[in-house]
């Protein structure tokens, strides 16, 4: 920690004061609130009586990439003046606070505790196209171009207003639609062009939650040294991945996919697959101590939101006719297969609280088997894998179905799209055993390789999944997502297209050869 000066020798953009507030308990989402507008170089003030914040502060600057370029203590009143990025003197000596700014900042930073509407009724679902037997389709995400990545922080630190940001994604979404038409899919999707990630996006939706980078997580851990290493070890830009914290009870008073695949069907008569994160990875993702159970008692609290909202974004989705709504659960292999602790770290959700397998896995199948409670079974899928925020197979992890086969044959879901391609996931037939009212959407290319597979190594995977589970319950798609991660794609465009084309070779190959 730098010495304390008598005074700042500069002054800040903005400023705010956070009273007794520690790092740990609402201090950060404050601090985030304030400099993500913020301009790179522009200072923020911070004004605290805690005297956590003294070695907590430094840490934390450290790990998000800021400055902290001075601080004052006069008795228990300290402030601290933390440059968004890289400190420049030269351009920053001078001028008061900007009042306007300063104004602005101040509306725009209060956590206010929004209340919350539940629907007395949910809507009824609507006709949609069907998906017949070997159809290609991709998981969900799609690489976004580079001036989408750029709207996309733009938008969640709030230098770019809705309106603008919805632009943009509307255009990144035509390129993705077309990229999958050109390849010959079956269903589409949007490529997830408007989220910074498959999961956490849903945290900048909803009601009395926010976005904090990966990287302010650290005062919540244990051990944040150890904490930090692990972060560098990872093969992803934390600092740039955002995760949700809740700070009141969760509400949906907008939707989080409806606008998207509304979109989608202004542009395909095409059937029309829409992924969400699933409750068991939301809850996993949002229960973190010193945050979450400020609003909630416990994580079962917690979860019977998560459920809520998501029934409430399912029937909107179906009755706007969705054809299939994808419930993202990866985490579920972390339950059984985690091992290092760096792995454990990004599966978006080890930080929070985890029972031993089987409790976790019951609470999984309860909470999935709840959402989709009631609606059509051949609507509602899950998707689960074992890691995909690297192109690095060492860094994802390893394990067969075998412990996992009785929780996938327990959800009241039509489709499991799943990992299969991979070494990582083991032998096919261990899923022999899956009802027969299941669809399985057998992974035919590892998304995480530059190469495309030659045609007839597809085909021969495709006839196995064909003889173990038959021709009218198999699907074709990759084992997960091109860009999981929208600032760690696995997979350019042009290799995501030719990935594609090749199984949509393949199944027209197989329909004609199996008469389907």
């Amino acid at each position: 920690m730098m010495e304390s000066s008598s005074q700042h020798a500069y002054e800040p953009a903005v400023s705010f004061d956070g009273g007794d507030l520690d790092c740990g308990n609402g201090l950060l989402l404050l601090i985030r609130k304030h400099i993500d507008p913020l301009e790179r170089g522009q200072l923020l003030e911070i004004q605290s009586t805690e005297t956590s914040v003294e070695s907590d502060l430094p840490a934390w600057c450290r790990m998000t990439g800021n400055e902290l370029v001075s601080w004052t203590k006069d008795g228990k009143r300290r402030s601290f003046l933390v440059s968004k990025g890289a400190f420049a003197s030269g351009a920053m000596r001078a001028g008061p606070i900007d009042e306007a700014l300063e104004r602005e900042a101040r509306q725009r930073a209060s956590i206010q505790i929004v209340p919350v509407a539940i629907p007395a009724s949910l809507p009824a679902p609507s006709p949609a196209p069907s998906i017949r037997p070997l159809s290609v389709m991709g998981i969900g995400s799609w690489p976004r171009p580079r001036w989408m990545l750029q709207a996309l922080h733009d938008h969640i630190e709030g230098r770019l207003d809705d309106a603008a940001f919805q632009a943009s994604a509307d255009d990144a979404v035509q390129l993705a639609i077309a990229a999958q038409l050109r390849a010959g899919v079956d269903v589409v999707t949007d490529g997830e062009q408007r989220r910074d990630s498959y999961a956490s996006f849903v945290g900048g939706l909803l009601d009395n939650c926010q976005l904090i980078p990966l990287t302010d997580l650290l005062p919540y851990v244990d051990d944040p040294q150890a904490f930090e290493q692990e972060l560098r070890a990872l093969d992803v830009p934390a600092a740039d991945v955002r995760h949700p914290a809740v700070f009141g009870p969760l509400g949906r008073s907008q939707p989080l996919a409806v606008h998207e695949m509304n979109y989608v069907r202004s542009l395909t008569a095409l059937p029309v697959k829409v992924a969400l994160p699933g409750p068991y990875l939301l809850t996993r993702t949002m229960w973190m101590e010193c945050v979450s159970d400020r609003a909630y008692s416990s994580r079962e609290a917690l979860a019977a939101d998560v459920v809520r909202i998501l029934r409430e974004e399912l029937a909107a989705l179906l009755a706007q006719g969705a054809t299939l709504v994808q419930f993202d659960e990866p985490v579920l292999s972390e339950v059984v297969f985690s091992g290092t602790t760096s792995q454990r770290s990004f599966m978006c959700g080890a930080l929070s609280e985890k029972s031993d397998p089987q409790s976790e896995l019951a609470f999984a199948r309860s909470l999935l088997n709840a959402v989709v409670d009631g609606f059509p079974i051949d609507r509602v899928a899950v998707h689960m894998c074992r890691g995909n925020w690297t192109a690095d197979e060492s860094k994802a992890m390893t394990g067969d179905y075998r412990p996992l086969v009785d929780t996938l044959a327990a959800l009241h879901v039509g489709t499991l799209f799943l990992e299969l391609c991979t070494p990582r996931a083991g032998e096919m037939a261990l899923l022999k055993g899956l009802p027969d009212w299941q669809r399985i959407g057998v992974g035919l290319c590892n998304q995480k390789h530059a190469h495309v597979e030659p045609l007839d190594e597809v085909l021969r995977r495709a006839e196995r999944a064909i003889g173990l589970f038959g021709k009218e319950r198999v699907l074709f798609n990759p084992d997960c997502g091109f860009a999981t991660f929208a600032d760690a794609p696995v997979s350019g465009a042009q290799i995501a297209e030719a990935k594609l084309r090749t199984l949509a070779e393949a199944a027209a190959i197989l329909r004609e050869r199996h008469g389907v």
